[in-house]
């Protein structure tokens, strides 16, 4: 995959931060990693592993919203994660809104599990998955605007 075409997604949370890489001009994303946060902080290191395999030109960021779009305490520490991203890799940052991508997310690794496609529950796969949820809704929203 050319740089060009790469985006990472992320699916912030309290303990994990869901990745995923997608591409711009299929549309598609997949999830790639679930990062741990340790005393409030991600795990730059593998965070800067990840770009450097992949090296994305863009980084999106799943905005928390409450089901009626006003801003909830995680948005507070997803703004700030995107923040530190854009000064750490200099890279454009994008927030958009992840409402019910979680569910999804649930929903789609159940389907697979169903399907024999994955062995057992896990919350790193989902957060991973969610990231590709919130990845796919922003390709899908930046080709219709012409991104």
């Amino acid at each position: 995959m050319s740089q060009a075409s790469c985006v990472f997604g992320f699916d912030y949370g309290s303990r994990l931060i869901g990745v995923a890489i997608g591409n711009r001009f299929t549309g598609s994303a997949r999830g790639l990693a679930a990062v741990p946060m340790r005393d409030g902080a991600p795990d730059w290191t593998r965070l800067d592993a990840l770009r450097e395999a992949w090296l994305p030109d863009t980084l999106v960021v799943g905005l928390p919203l409450t089901l009626d779009g006003g801003e909830q305490p995680a948005s507070r520490g997803a703004r700030r994660f995107a923040e530190q991203l854009g000064q750490r890799y200099g890279l454009p940052v994008e927030l958009t809104d992840e409402r019910h991508s979680s569910r999804e997310a649930a929903q789609r690794f159940a389907s697979a599990r169903a399907a024999g496609l994955k062995k057992r529950s896990a919350a790193a796969a989902i957060d991973a998955e969610a990231a590709a949820v919130i990845l796919e809704r922003w390709l899908a929203g930046a080709s219709a605007h012409g991104h």
